[in-house]
């Protein structure tokens, strides 16, 4: 083929065409990666996205937030700290638009540093509506950060009264059976959880978001239980723990919600305790459509409980909760290591053992729950399944946080990679002595094949 002048210009032509198309392609996918992005988490149970429950939690928040971080640019390896956190945060600014983050080093601003009131060399400070929740950074993780924005999102601490002075759980006790753990988590959450002894207070304090009543032990006072019922007849909010044992003088509160309380414990042959003795261990896993069990998909433990049935009250609207032992039923008679089901006497599962109440009362919306068991919230028991997440849950709504009501995120599947002292020296013997070697053997061999060949 001859080339000629105009061959050859219409090669160049081409030529540079096809060099400005390519820088076009390569601006233009530039522009796109900058205004576009696209992630998908293939880590293990997706442990760098952010929960269901957190991502629902961020987009009900009203309002701007402001994340400062005081955190030195570079720490003494070399690492780009500042980066870190903001690939960290930028994950939680998917989800809120209006989520910023500045970064600060404290040695380049010690002014500002001084002013934000910090209470560690490191740490977030996050403003929102003008309230200011400060997060040490060796503390970050999505659970606490999630309580930080959760705190702020409250105009003010929600007080959580629980009664006291009849052997009732406590929510500040560390016995197996208290609420202690409970009750730390509720303190994370911005609110705060207060005694109350009726024996010495005159009333339910107006400022209570809600009053606790977890199995009192012994008999409450008629002037007691009257405060009380002026509480819940004047709107007041109740969660109401029960197990099965009297009522200790509060069958007046059972009347007035129009409550149906069984004697009887419910048993699951299907579920058998370790140590022996009754299956009384209940799971549930049925939740009834209510804001409280919304999006619940967890299973919660109920160790010994009683039934909850009801009768319709004028303006109460109640709505069964959870229903537990499908296969199990309601023993009414003496609980012994391999019970029988009595037609006669017996309630065939499944059984219901919590119900929501609410109604609208001068104007505004009083809620109430009760639950035929106490250990769900137990010390011994609130780790459990998802015991801990229904009862922040229920607890929300019943102080009127329904936006705020969600699940903490899920723990990450275990990572880790668990290699004996052999196993390791094995691993580098292959990988880093023998297979080196021998690809290098290799390599030699073909080459000297090749030179001999010529």
């Amino acid at each position: 083929m001859n080339i000629t002048r105009s061959v050859r210009a219409q090669l160049l032509a081409q030529g540079g065409l096809y060099i400005v198309m390519l820088l076009l392609l390569a601006m233009l996918l530039a522009w796109v990666a900058r205004e576009y992005r696209a992630e998908w988490d293939v880590t293990a149970n997706a442990r760098n996205t952010l929960s269901q429950g957190t991502q629902e939690a961020l987009k009900r928040m009203d309002g701007p937030v402001n994340v400062t971080a005081y955190a030195v640019a570079k720490d003494t390896d070399g690492t780009d700290v500042h980066q870190l956190l903001r690939e960290r945060l930028r994950q939680w600014q998917r989800y809120k638009a209006d989520l910023t983050v500045t970064m600060v080093d404290p040695r380049d601003d010690p002014k500002r540093a001084n002013a934000a009131g910090l209470k560690s060399p490191n740490e977030l400070v996050i403003e929102h509506k003008g309230r200011t929740e400060h997060l040490p950074l060796e503390t970050l993780s999505e659970q606490n950060l999630l309580n930080a924005l959760v705190r702020l999102s409250r105009a003010q601490d929600s007080v959580v009264y629980w009664l006291d002075g009849h052997g009732e759980r406590k929510l500040d006790g560390g016995a197996n059976h208290d609420l202690g753990e409970f009750g730390r988590e509720l303190r994370a959450k911005g609110y705060r959880p207060l005694a109350l002894n009726l024996a010495i207070a005159q009333a339910v304090p107006r400022n209570a978001a809600l009053l606790i009543i977890a199995s009192p032990q012994t008999d409450l006072q008629d002037a007691e239980v009257a405060k009380i019922k002026a509480y819940v007849e004047g709107g007041g909010n109740l969660l109401w723990l029960i197990d099965p044992e009297p009522l200790r003088g509060l069958e007046p509160i059972a009347e007035l919600l129009g409550l149906v309380l069984s004697a009887g414990t419910v048993v699951d042959p299907a579920l058998k305790p370790r140590g022996g003795g009754p299956p009384t261990l209940a799971v549930g896993a049925n939740y009834a459509p209510h804001p409280v069990t919304s999006g619940f998909r967890l299973n919660t433990l109920f160790p010994g409980s009683r039934q909850i049935a009801m009768v319709e009250r004028e303006g109460w609207r109640a709505t069964p909760l959870i229903e537990v032992a499908q296969n199990g039923w309601l023993e009414t008679g003496k609980l012994d290591a391999k019970p029988g089901f009595d037609e006669a006497r017996d309630v065939r599962g499944p059984i219901n053992i919590a119900s929501a109440f609410e109604r609208t009362l001068n104007d505004r919306p009083q809620r109430v729950v009760v639950v035929g068991n106490g250990n769900f919230l137990a010390n011994a028991f609130l780790g459990n399944g998802g015991n801990l997440q229904l009862g922040t849950a229920i607890t929300s709504w019943l102080s009127g946080d329904d936006n705020l009501i969600t699940l903490p995120p899920r723990p990450a599947a275990d990572a880790r990679i668990d290699i004996d002292q052999t196993l390791l020296y094995l691993i580098v013997f292959v990988f880093l002595i023998t297979l080196p070697l021998l690809f290098a053997a290799t390599g030699i061999v073909v080459w000297w094949r090749r030179r001999r060949a010529v």
